[in-house]
Order: structure tokens, then C-alpha cells, then sequence
């Protein structure tokens, strides 16, 4: 049986490919599982220091596997929840690991696929690539990437694209925060491993801290901001990994 998810690990980066070239990269259960069990792994191995996510064939993902989304109709609300939940906790894991997640967007990345580029902490996007909410123009709510959006983009910003489905341009994309970077689409490829390896190379409890403090900061007051940014700094003077770096830039 062919996996729908083709994995590579070198010099500290965990590549993910989905590989449903076929399908657009749709996110069928078995694939969100797949990047369930791949994520995991990456928390718990030490030879992984980045993941780089990124899709065979012309588009970075297409969303939901609509097929299954057509069958889920006959199932029970609760049932569909349990499934829309398991896509839910992906972006929610993607942004709980200390470690960094990359993506490579080429062609389209729509709804789900949309949200999967967009959880992630680095977007790397193709001249050409395309990123949008659809959802409202197959009669259908765009859920599970609502929170990702409103987080990234302005209110209004984010109301028109959820409300009329339309796609955005890498470079638009940019502009509204969803995307990182825009390179020419003959560069993805080698700029987006670039970049993963230059986190690679970073201290790993450094890149920890910050990535955590970055996220946890969301919702306090700028009291408690400081606050805990202090904590963190405190940790983070009594890592090996500080030492070893200011030591050596003591002796240049």
C-alpha cells in the first residue's frame, strides 16, 4: 500500500512530502494521521532539529479529501467533530513542538491546505503559489482554519477572504501575514531547505525557548509579557548551548 506521506530525515531536517500528487495533497484522514505520527516522532527524536513540510506535485495541498468529506454527511455530528478535531489538534501540534516546522508552498493551497501552510512557523511560498478559503463557495464553513486566520491577518482582511472565498497571490499573501517569504518558483525547492537548514544549524534550546515564549505570549497583558520573559531569559542563561556561545564569542 502506498503511504501518503513520504519521509526523508538528513542533517537535522525531518522532510515531510505529501505525496498524494493525484489528489492535490488532500488531507484524507489517513494522511492527517500520517503527519500526526511523523510529528511525534520528531518531538521525541534529537536527530531532528527542523521539519520541513512540502508537496509533490504542482500544488502544496488542496484541503480536505472532498470524497470523504461527501461521505462524512451520512455519519453523526459527533463522528465529524471527532474527525474535524484530529485536523484541529495537526495545526495545534505543529504550533505546540519546540522545534521549528517549514513550509514549501507551490501551486495551490486551499482551505485545510491553506491552514496546514499557514500553522506552520516559517512559510516559504513560490512566485506563483496561490493561498484561499474556498469553503463558502462548495456550501461550506471554513472551521477549523478561522483561528489561524484571525491570528495572522486583520479582521477585515480575514472576513473577505473567509466570505467570498477568493485567492490571494503569494505576494498578497505576504502582505496579510500568511506567508514568510516569496521566491521564484525555480528557487522553492533550494530556498526552502535553505532556510530549514540554517535553523537546523541554531542552538536547539534556544530555537525551544523562543518558538514557546513566541506563542505563549499570545493573549497576556504586556505585564505579564515581561514578566514571563524574564523567566525564559533566566532558563534559557543556564543552557549549555548559551554558554558554549558566549564563550566563543568572548574569544574572537
Amino acid at each position: 500500500m502506498v503511504r501518503p506521506l513520504a519521509v526523508e530525515l538528513g542533517e537535522g531536517v525531518l522532510v515531510l512530502t505529501l505525496d498524494r500528487s493525484d489528489k492535490r495533497n488532500a488531507l484524507s484522514a489517513e494522511l492527517v494521521e500520517a503527519l500526526h505520527a511523523e510529528l511525534e516522532r520528531a518531538d521525541l527524536d534529537a536527530a531532528v532539529r527542523v521539519v520541513l513540510l512540502r508537496g509533490a506535485g504542482k500544488d502544496f495541498c488542496a484541503g480536505a479529501d472532498l470524497e470523504e468529506l461527501l461521505a462524512s454527511a451520512e455519519r453523526s455530528p459527533a463522528e465529524n467533530e471527532q474527525s474535524a478535531a484530529r485536523l484541529g489538534a495537526l495545526f495545534t501540534r505543529i504550533r505546540r513542538t519546540p522545534k521549528p516546522v517549514v513550509a514549501a508552498v507551490q501551486g495551490r493551497a486551499l482551505a485545510g491546505g491553506a491552514g496546514l501552510a499557514t500553522a506552520c512557523d516559517l512559510v516559504v511560498a513560490g512566485a506563483t503559489a496561490q493561498l484561499g478559503y474556498p469553503e463558502i463557495q462548495r456550501g461550506f464553513v471554513p472551521a477549523m482554519v478561522m483561528t489561524l486566520l484571525r491570528r495572522l491577518a486583520g479582521e477585515k482582511a480575514a472576513l473577505d477572504l473567509v466570505l467570498t472565498g477568493r485567492l490571494v497571490g503569494a505576494e498578497e499573501a505576504r502582505s496579510l501575514g500568511l506567508v514568510s517569504r516569496v521566491v521564484p518558483d525555480d528557487r522553492l525547492e533550494a530556498e526552502s531547505r535553505a532556510a530549514a537548514g540554517g535553523l537546523a544549524g541554531a542552538d536547539a534550546s534556544a530555537l525551544a525557548f523562543t518558538k514557546q515564549l513566541f506563542f505563549q505570549l499570545d493573549g497576556t497583558s504586556f505585564e505579564e509579557g515581561i514578566a514571563l520573559g524574564a523567566r525564559v531569559n533566566a532558563a534559557a542563561r543556564q543552557t549549555p548551548g548559551f554558554r558554549e556561545a558566549i564563550a566563543r564569542f568572548l574569544r574572537t
